[in-house]
């Protein structure tokens, strides 16, 4: 998608995901979220287009006035909306598909000091409550939903999954709750190896 496309995609996500919005005129003056998305677009553009010293220093402007923190190298997938938004942390090599929710104080952090991937990969469709955290080069499946202050690291989670807790265990299954909480795979198995036997119907 162009780079408006992006942009209006995400002023669409607002309207669709936050009642407080009382319009798109009142979004596009009053929603420090979306503020801080549209400049992750372009300093993101810039990054791409292999402009020096720009991308990062909007990216520090942009943590000053709105509390986000957003590397302009992070791949942000359309309508992507963070509610509240002080406290977010979205690193370096994090991938984020489309139609995402993340609310404050999230981080999607790496771990280690090596260049390469670090951070998560999260698919389409997820939700990601208050508070949590999640480091290194995980996948988070599409529609799975993360409860807040939830604490996952170098763990995958399945696609529609509803995870918890510190660490994160999953609780649900495609809506239906676990008999007992699933730990997470470790990042070198698959992340769709799940025991449907144990879904409470």
């Amino acid at each position: 998608m162009e780079l408006f496309d992006l942009i209006k995609s995400d002023l669409d996500a607002v309207m669709a995901n936050d009642p407080a919005a009382k319009g798109r005129i009142d979004a596009l003056i009053n929603h420090t979220p979306f503020h801080a998305i549209a400049c992750h677009r372009i300093s993101h553009a810039l990054h791409l287009a292999g402009v020096p010293i720009l991308p990062r220093l909007l990216a520090n402007i942009l943590k000053v006035w709105s509390g986000v923190e957003m590397h302009p190298g992070a791949q942000i997938g359309k309508s992507f909306f963070i509610d509240h938004g002080a406290g977010v942390v979205i690193g370096e090599t994090a991938q984020i598909g489309g139609n995402c929710v993340i609310f404050h104080n999230v981080t999607l952090g790496g771990t280690g000091k090596h260049r390469g991937k670090r951070h998560p990969t999260i698919g389409n469709g997820v939700l990601i409550g208050t508070g949590a955290t999640l480091l290194g080069p995980i996948k988070v499946g599409d529609r799975a939903k993360i409860g807040a202050g939830t604490f996952i690291m170098m763990r995958d989670v399945p696609s529609d999954c509803t995870v918890v807790g510190s660490p994160g265990m999953i609780v649900k299954i495609k809506g239906k709750r676990v008999s007992m909480e699933l730990p997470l795979t470790v990042i070198e198995g698959s992340t769709e190896q799940l025991d449907y036997s144990r879904l409470e119907l």
